[in-house]
């Protein structure tokens, strides 16, 4: 079982994508800028790129 399976039938429409990258990532920055707590941004950024590399980059190869 994967962390996040871009394989998953959940993943099939592209919307649904973009949301799952987006979100934290918006989050992260939200966090870094105005909150002003960089673990919490970095840790949500960090998940934001993994999302998008899994769901984008590595989609179908497995």
């Amino acid at each position: 079982m994967k962390f996040l399976d871009p394989n998953d039938p959940f993943f099939a429409q592209a919307w649904v994508r973009w949301i799952t990258v987006l979100l934290p990532l918006a989050w992260g920055l939200f966090e870094l800028f105005y909150v002003g707590s960089p673990l919490w941004g970095v840790l949500f950024i960090a998940a934001g790129v993994y999302a998008g590399w899994m769901l984008f980059f590595q989609r179908g190869k497995d």
